[in-house]
């Protein structure tokens, strides 16, 4: 089977109109669920999906499926299913999300062209609000398909000023009916790219994920006394941003220490509100989220105790008072051996070198792999970046890594 790259480039290319915004380097693109973006994105999908023949299929949450069922595939089998999602951050770069939705669809073109006889209907997928930038969360679309979360639930989530999901999809004419099932699917495959440099670093087309990060997400608050900045002496002060600070780099130590068991460990302080945020008042209370992931839950375990500890103990020893929740929490996920073969076996079948990894960020594989055989798939991403418009995959790699998709999806759906 041969990727007819330029094919692929050019869907990705026009995606990238949607939402574009000017940058001096590289290519942006701003596309918030239920926005106008939004809207000409799955429009234009759902074009390219019918062009080739799929079926569309859009439930109530907003996901878009398009299946794919050839005269040799039963149509009542289990199906192969392949996605990812087209939303994005503001500012984003124009291959996260999109290059796992069109590879998957020119997966199912290259098996057209190449005569590929599938037993199983191969399924297309889009899902909502994978980066949740305005709908806060993320991977809402996924949680919906995999039964984490309900569809009353999703539906009424509310961004910044006040207006449902569901009103918003609404709005683009995208809340359809039902739900996709996630775990009525035999298999699923997700192609992202990397965001780190270790493909290119090893000089491999694809990377073949063993395992997703276990992520607990906690919240933290200190409180001090917020006072005058120039009246109130050093000595009197009970400056909750100095506690904070303090509490940022026991984080970065015992983390960095728990690297000696196991290095994929971390945790970062990644969001800080201070109050009342003024230059001339002393900070009197701070809010912070802690996030720790690692592939061993104990290793998040030991970092939220070892948390715990410097925080009374900053408590001990400074007048503040202080708090931590832990109101988000996920284990470790391990990819499906089966599909993991299959990416392997198709890598060497294309003479592509693939490697075996983790991943530190979950994607909607994280939710869909609880509910079926899943893998995770990653093409090489240009010095590690991501989220911003210098984001590039070559196309060369984008090809490759599609090449490896197409070959694994034709031996689930038992080509």
């Amino acid at each position: 089977m041969e990727i007819n790259q330029q094919r692929l480039r050019s869907d990705i290319e026009s995606n990238a109109e949607f939402g574009a915004v000017p940058t001096e380097e590289g290519r942006g693109r701003t596309v918030l669920t239920g926005s106008e973006a939004d809207r000409r994105a799955r429009e234009f999908l759902c074009e390219r999906l019918r062009d080739a023949g799929l079926t569309i299929s859009i439930d109530e949450v907003g996901n878009i499926v398009g299946r794919w069922t050839s005269e040799s595939a039963d149509p009542d089998a289990a199906p192969v299913a392949t996605g990812s999602h087209l939303d994005s951050v503001p500012e984003g770069g124009i291959f996260d999300g999109p290059l796992g939705v069109y590879a998957g669809l020119e997966s199912v073109r290259t098996m057209q062209d190449a005569g590929i006889e599938p037993a199983r209907p191969i399924e297309v997928v889009c899902f909502t609000e994978e980066e949740g930038q305005r709908f806060d969360g993320g991977l809402i679309g996924s949680a919906v398909a995999a039964g984490d979360m309900s569809l009353d639930e999703a539906l009424a989530i509310e961004d910044a000023d006040g207006v449902p999901l569901g009103d918003a999809l609404a709005d683009i004419g995208y809340r359809g009916e039902g739900r996709v099932d996630a775990g009525a699917w035999d298999a699923w495959i997700e192609l992202h790219i990397e965001q780190s440099e270790r493909l290119v670093t090893e000089n491999a087309a694809a990377g073949v994920v063993t395992s997703i990060v276990g992520l607990s997400r906690c919240q933290i608050e200190i409180t001090g006394e917020a006072d005058h900045a120039g009246s109130t002496l050093m000595g009197d002060r009970a400056d909750a941003l100095t506690a904070a600070s303090e509490f940022v780099l026991a984080v970065e130590t015992v983390t960095t220490e728990r690297c000696d068991a196991s290095e994929t460990a971390v945790a970062t302080v990644g969001k800080l509100d201070v109050s009342p945020n003024a230059p001339n008042v002393i900070p009197g209370t701070v809010s912070l989220t802690l996030d720790v992931r690692d592939v061993e839950y104990d290793s998040i375990d030991h970092i939220i105790a070892e948390a715990r500890e410097r925080l009374g103990a900053i408590e001990d020893e400074r007048p503040v008072r202080t708090s931590i929740e832990r109101p988000w929490d996920r284990s470790p996920i391990e990819m499906s051996a089966r599909c993991r073969d299959a990416l392997h076996a198709a890598g060497e079948n294309a003479d592509l070198a693939t490697l075996d990894m983790h991943s530190g960020a979950g994607h909607d594989t994280m939710h869909v792999a609880s509910v079926t055989d899943a893998a995770l798939l990653f093409a090489p991403s240009r010095d590690g970046i991501s989220h911003n418009p210098l984001e590039w995959t070559d196309w060369d790699d984008c090809a490759d890594a599609t090449r490896v998709l197409a070959g694994a999806l034709a031996e689930l759906a038992e080509a």
